[in-house]
This record gives C-alpha cells, structure tokens and sequence, in this order.
C-alpha cells in the first residue's frame, strides 16, 4: 500500500463531506447526506484501488537513455509507457534527473488509451564532463475516477557519461568539405592552388591559375594543359590545451577548457577527415595526456578518451617547461593551435619569449577568449556615474586584448580572439585558411 498516494480530487470531496457535517449543527437532516456521499467516497476509493491493482503489470515504462552525452549540446532522452489497463489511465512522469542538472520540478503529464504505448522525449544540456547518475523513473498511474494513484518504479539507477561535444561533428564536417561557415553570414575560404600536392593534368577552363600550365603537355595535346594541386596531407597538427587557473573562467555555465575541449573533439575530426594527423597536449605545470599526432582508425575516439576527465589546475601555467617539452617533444614542424586565455598585456609579456621559441620551430597561433561580459557591458547604456565606471574598466580590458593581437602579430605569431560560442566553428576557419594558404 505504499504505492497508493491521495489525490487533490478524494481531498476537495472530503472537505465538501466536512461542510455537510458543518451544515448540520443547524440543518440536522444534512447529517444524513454528509453520512451518504462518505459512504459513496468510501466505495469509490476501494473500487479505484481495485482497478489500480487489479492489472499485475498495468503499466510498463522504459527510460532510454543515449550511449552517452555530449557536452554543453542538447542531448534527448526518451521514455515509453505502455498502458495494460482496460480503460485509459492518466500519468504523472517524474524522472529523477542527474543533480548537475538541478532540476527539481521536473513533471510530465500524460492521458494514455488503453493497450496505447506512448512516447516522448525531453532535453538535458550538461555543462560539465564526468558521469551522470539517473535515479527512478517514478509512474504515478490514476484511473478515471481520479482519487487515488498507483506509483510503480522503473530503472533505478543509470549512469551516463559526458564526453567533449560530439554530437555537431557530422555537421561541422559537412561545412569543412565544402569550406563554408556560417558566422555572421556566409563566409567561403578560398583555396589558393600553390604549394599543394600535384595531383593531374587537366585542360585549362576559365579562371585556372596560368601559371599551373603545362607546356609539355600543351603541346602534345595541341590546348591548353594545366596542373591541378591538391592539398598536403598527413600534416601535423597539434591542439594544445592550457590547463591552468585562468581557463576555469566560466561563460554560460561552461569553463574556458570546457569549450577548448569542445573545439579540439570539432577540430580533430576535420583534421582527420582532411587527411592530417591530429594530435592533442595538455598543460599546466608540465606536459600532459598527450596524445601524438597520427590520422589511423581510432584517433578520434583515443582523443575523445583522454579529453573525457581533463580538469583545470590552480597553477599558473609553465610555459618555459611547455617550450622545453615541445622543443624535444615534436621533432618536425607542426601547426600548433595553442588553447589559453590572457587578460593583460604584462600577462602576456611575461610568457612572449617562450611562445617565441615555439614560433620559430612550429607555427604557432594563440587561441584566446574574449570576454563576453565585458562586451555587454561596453554596449550597454551607461545610467548613472557608477556605470559610467564599469564601462571604462570593460574598455580598458578590451583595449588591452587588442594591444595582445598586436604584440603576437609583431612577432609572427598568428592569434585567434573570439568569443567562447563561436570557439569551434572560429578554429576549424582558422584551420582551413591555413592549409588554404600553403602556411605548413
């Protein structure tokens, strides 16, 4: 009997049964009434419990969960009831949802037909990598008459993990064949046909490069004979994801490394597609779960492996040992995308001479965040002197961002500065403008 719960409807009659008892201190014969509709309450809750219990499996339920979640993506989870009862029952879902999520009101109403099986769906968006533990799936099942329910309890316990984004993958691949993104309107990057990978002679078409023409093969042809490039393959490309204190900023509930981890799960994948290797690092005091660049079956998901439990340090990043480590580490140059963020110029400086060593053996590009609080707060009006302040500090910082693509630049090192939604499609551009360029 512990299944059986009261409902709202069996509390309003009896408090309609109490009135009448009220009503009889100075109308006596009501007494008879209010004694009549408790004994047809009384009946009828008995009869409702019958019902309830009288399918041994009335209903049957199933969470079915996704093999695992992607972070910071909206991931579907589905549930399916089946209703065994001859008549048709009315359901309350209560799901018990990973306490990440902390979503305490959760609640799903639905009317089943008999022998119906119903679905449907709900959406969680995690924000943090690790395992998440699902509770009971609690049925509360009620009959017609309304005024009690049975619960009945699927599924325990379920545990899922969530792993660096992956669900986008496909689509950012689709985009990345085609070299198009959408950010802001459409933007193409244009292959530049020099310093690729001959692939064949074709005839020359309007719009070829004629400087690709093949005079020998002109003449044996007696038209105009081209050379057509493809891109270099099997290049070497490493992420390089910096774990120290200032990636645990936080933007939309995710950190700093949670959207680098996100980029670089988006960015191995194209490069893997594109016939580079892919290769990832990790950084905060010293090198870390490393994993070298190589395009064979299976690198993605040794990628994903080892991304899955990175977690931020409370140390200031060493990027003398990080210069050291790469310097006997990756011994052919490399294109290095390396994940970090610097909020000050001095910030900066103190680090510039090791990027610089980096920079001479690999080419280099500083990926860094802004910050789209202050970005806010530089467009928003300013209403009093107070305001007037925070906008001064916000565009002081955004000034000193500015002032860090200029001293990079002065020194050839190419930088990324963009916002933290924007992270994965930003990179793979940058990436395919790079390899559009010839630059590695």
């Amino acid at each position: 009997m512990k299944a059986i719960f009261l409902q709202q409807r069996l509390f309003f009659l009896l408090f309609l049964i109490g009135a009448g008892y009220v009503i009889s201190f100075f109308f006596p014969f009501f007494v008879w009434i209010a004694h009549g509709l408790f004994l047809l309450i009384a009946i009828l809750v008995v009869l409702d419990i019958l019902l309830l219990y009288g399918q041994k499996k009335g209903v049957i339920a199933q969470r079915i969960l996704p093999e695992k979640l992607s972070n910071g993506d909206e991931n579907w989870i589905e549930i399916t009831i089946q209703n065994n009862y001859f008549f048709s029952i009315h359901v309350d879902i209560i799901d018990e949802i990973p306490f990440q999520f902390q979503i305490r009101d959760f609640l799903i109403k639905r009317t089943i037909k008999p022998n119906e099986n119903s679905q449907l769906q709900y959406k969680l968006e995690p924000k943090e990598r690790g395992e998440y533990n699902f509770g009971s799936l609690n049925i509360f099942a009620k009959s017609p008459l309304g005024l009690v329910s049975k619960k009945h309890i699927f599924q325990k316990n379920q545990t899922l993990k969530s792993y660096p984004s992956f669900i986008h993958l496909r689509k950012y691949e689709l985009m990345a064949l085609q070299n198009e993104f959408l950010l802001g309107g459409l933007k193409k990057i244009r292959k530049i046909g020099q310093t690729m990978e001959f692939e064949k002679i074709k005839e020359y078409v309007q719009g070829d490069d004629i400087r690709t023409i093949n005079w020998k093969a002109t003449s044996k042809q007696n038209k105009l004979m081209v050379n057509q490039y493809q891109e270099e393959k099997s290049q070497k490309i490493y992420l390089l994801i910096d774990k120290g204190r200032t990636m645990q900023m936080p933007f939309l509930g995710m950190s700093l490394l949670d959207y680098s981890i996100n980029a670089s799960m988006a960015l191995s994948h194209i490069i893997l597609k594109k016939g580079d290797r892919a290769g990832v690092m990790s950084f905060a005091k010293k090198m870390e779960n490393t994993i070298v660049a190589d395009n064979k079956a299976g690198q993605l998901k040794k990628i994903s492996e080892i991304l899955y439990n990175l977690q931020t340090d409370f140390f200031e990043s060493d990027f003398n040992r990080l210069y050291q480590d790469l310097k006997f580490g990756i011994n052919q140059r490399s294109l290095v995308m390396l994940f970090t963020n610097f909020e000050t110029l001095d910030n900066l400086k103190r680090q510039l001479k090791y990027m610089r060593g980096i920079s001479k053996n690999h080419l280099l590009v500083v990926v860094f965040f802004k910050n789209s609080e202050l970005q806010n707060l530089m467009i928003a009006p300013a209403k009093n002197l107070e305001d007037t302040y925070d906008k001064i500090i916000a565009e002081k910082f955004d000034f000193e961002k500015k002032l860090i693509i200029q001293e990079l630049r002065k020194y050839g090192i190419l930088s990324l500065y963009t916002k933290p939604e924007n992270l994965s499609i930003e990179v793979i551009n940058k990436y395919l403008e790079i390899k559009s360029r010839g630059m590695i």
